[in-house]
């Protein structure tokens, strides 16, 4: 499934150059819509189905998180020696693995009787197993895919376009999940754990014939930076950013338990403002990082997502909330590829990928700490107190960035002709 690096092309013009990026995006999309379709019946299958308590629904729905996190790394670095496409391949190919399974736990559920069923034991094993072995294939799949629709949309416009590669690309992810729920959501109704599967085959594969279709991106000759070196020149960068992924996974985890003990109607809506805020800054500024660089877009976006949460915590009414979701997604839209083009600009450019990857992981990192973490702070000291803790989180990133933006005007300063 190789192929032979394209040639360096001639600089694009501003809509081809679009139009290259979106082409890649697309197949992002799919990767998350393949990832989104069953998110919200996992937990249902595991506990309804199953019969298996909420342990082992989070169990069932965390495998995927922990897949993701640990392949990040050797996702970039393969990207980096053997290609984007062929990563986009095999990261569309577990995709693809990952629904298999899923029609084959549906259908050793088939196979059991409801009385095997609700006695447990050997006769949920199976299923169970299956269902693990799915989200693992399927996180695999997702941080593959990620880092390869990243890598590939840089080299093929250029490290100077690395900001509007990331900005569409976290459109394409965070669209595909908003809409992949609800569709997941009618394809169960309709046609249970089975033509839940059958979805993300189809998904999958057609993303798969798409790459196919495209050729290799230039590859980087060079030294490769090995990845302890690699996570250490990101770390700092890193650090800022999965405090800042805190005030998201707060939201996500505790939104409708916060709105439930104030006695608020459609938490929904404040995830909805949340993504909406999150697209449209995404959208209306992701130039600024070229015009006035990360580290200052960072900061000022920092401070917007601290202020959101702020709000959120403090809320005297449902209004008040939806404005603090809605500035909290809009603060953090940017802060990803913000600061993500100042850490990856600290490593090689034959080593970007494994940089990509490596970054990749504290955001990974934020959404599995923010759960756990955010569940004990609630149960002591209330649900606003999460979001304000939060908020006291981005802040701290505030800090880490200001520091990383002053050592850098002060390396600049001893040495001008250093790069940028």
């Amino acid at each position: 499934m190789t192929a032979p690096a394209a040639p360096l092309a001639a600089p694009l013009s501003e809509r081809a150059r679009l139009a290259e990026i979106l082409r890649i995006v697309a197949l992002n999309f799919v990767s998350y819509l393949c990832v989104g379709l069953p998110l919200a019946v996992v937990a249902v299958f595991v506990h309804d189905r199953l019969g298996l308590g909420t342990v082992m629904a989070g169990v069932a729905v965390s495998a995927q998180y922990l897949a993701t996190t640990l392949s990040r790394p050797g996702a970039g670095r393969r990207c980096d020696s053997r290609g984007a496409r062929g990563t986009m391949l095999r990261g569309l190919a577990a995709h693809v693995g990952g629904g298999l399974l899923l029609v084959a736990a549906a259908l050793a559920v088939e196979a059991a009787d409801a009385a095997e069923l609700a006695a447990g034991g050997a006769a949920v094993v199976l299923p169970f197993g299956l269902l693990v072995a799915s989200r693992l294939l399927l996180g695999l799949g997702e941080s593959w895919a990620a880092t390869a629709a990243l890598s590939w949309g840089i080299a093929n416009t250029g490290g100077r376009h690395m900001a509007q590669v990331i900005s569409w690309n976290g459109i394409a992810t965070y669209g595909a999940l908003s809409f992949g729920a609800p569709i997941g959501l009618a394809v169960f109704h309709a046609g249970g754990f089975l033509a839940m599967g059958l979805a993300v085959i189809a998904c999958a594969a057609g993303g798969w014939l798409f790459a196919w279709s495209r050729p290799e991106a230039p590859i980087v000759h060079g030294r490769r930076m090995p990845l302890g070196r690699v996570f250490r020149a990101v770390l700092p960068h890193g650090a800022a950013l999965c405090l800042a992924t805190l005030g998201f996974g707060c939201i996500a985890s505790f939104i409708g338990l916060h709105y439930a003990s104030r006695g608020w109607a459609h938490p929904a809506g404040a995830l909805t403002a949340y993504g909406l805020a999150f697209i449209a800054a995404r959208l209306l500024f992701a130039d600024a990082i070229g015009r006035a660089g990360g580290y200052r877009v960072a900061l000022c976006s920092l401070v917007a997502e601290a202020a959101g949460l702020a709000l959120l915590g403090f809320a005297p009414t449902m209004v008040w909330a939806l404005a603090g979701a809605a500035l909290t997604g809009f603060g953090f839209s940017l802060v990803f590829p913000a600061l993500g083009v100042e850490a990856v600009g600290r490593v090689d450019a034959a080593s970007r990928g494994a940089a990509l990857g490596a970054f990749a992981v504290f955001l990974d990192g934020g959404l599995a700490l923010a759960g756990p973490v955010a569940g004990l702070l609630a149960r002591d000291a209330g649900y606003a107190a999460v979001f304000l803790a939060a908020g006291g989180a981005t802040a701290l990133a505030f800090v880490i960035a200001l520091a990383l933006a002053r050592r850098r005007a002060s390396s600049l300063s001893h040495n001008p002709d250093s790069p940028p």
